[in-house]
C-alpha cells in the first residue's frame, strides 16, 4: 500500500483513503489493483521472460483496458529493474533527475517497490510516494517529478502510454529541489 512523505515537514500519510485524498489534491491519479491476482511465482520475480511478461499483462488485462479507456492510453508494456538489469546504475542516474513529460507517466506496480518524487502545490512542495505491489499512480503531464527504486532495488511495473514513442523527459531545473 502506498505511503507518502512530505519532504518539507517529514509528515507521513498512510492508508488507502488518505493517500488517495492527498494525491487527488495534488492532481495525481492513484488506484489500487489486487496484487493477489498475480500467480505466486511472479510476485517476487524480477528477471522475466517475454512469456512471463505476457502473463502479467494478461492477469491485469481488465484493469489495464479499463484504465486505458478512461485515460486515452493506447499501448502498454512491462518494465523490470533489479541488480540483474544491465547498466542499472546508468538507468537510475537518468531517472533520478527532476523532469516533466508531455503525457502522463503511469505505473502499476506488480512486484517490488519504487518511489516517485513529485513537486506538489506551493504549500506542500516536494513529496515522496512509496509504492508497492498493487499501487497504480499517474503523474500528470508537465508535473515535475522523477522515479527511482527503493532500498530493495527491485520492481516490476506495467507502464501505459498515449504515444508509441512513450515518455520523453524534459529536464526541470528547480533550485527548490533537494535530494534527501
Amino acid at each position: 500500500m502506498a505511503e507518502i512523505r512530505i519532504r518539507n515537514t517529514d509528515e507521513r500519510i498512510t492508508g488507502e483513503e488518505q493517500v488517495k485524498a492527498f494525491l487527488d489534491s495534488q492532481e495525481v491519479l492513484y488506484e489500487h489493483w489486487n496484487p493477489d491476482k498475480l500467480e505466486e511465482p511472479l510476485r517476487e520475480k524480477f528477471v522475466l521472460t517475454d512469456e512471463e511478461k505476457a502473463r502479467i499483462l494478461e492477469t491485469y488485462d481488465v484493469e489495464i483496458r479499463d484504465l486505458a479507456s478512461r485515460r486515452g492510453y493506447q499501448i502498454w508494456d512491462i518494465i523490470t529493474l533489479s541488480e540483474a538489469t544491465p547498466n542499472i546504475e546508468d538507468l537510475l542516474a537518468k531517472f533520478e533527475n527532476v523532469h516533466t513529460h508531455t503525457e502522463d507517466e503511469i505505473r502499476a506496480i506488480t512486484a517490488g517497490r519504487g518511489i516517485f518524487i513529485i513537486k506538489g502545490t506551493d504549500d506542500v512542495g516536494y513529496f515522496d510516494v512509496e509504492l508497492s505491489a498493487g499501487d497504480v499512480i499517474s503523474v500528470p503531464e508537465n508535473k515535475p517529478h522523477f522515479f527511482t527504486l527503493m532500498d530493495n532495488r527491485q520492481i516490476v511495473a506495467v507502464r501505459l502510454f498515449i504515444e508509441k514513442d512513450g515518455w520523453i523527459a524534459h529536464d526541470y531545473a528547480d533550485p527548490e529541489f533537494q535530494k534527501a
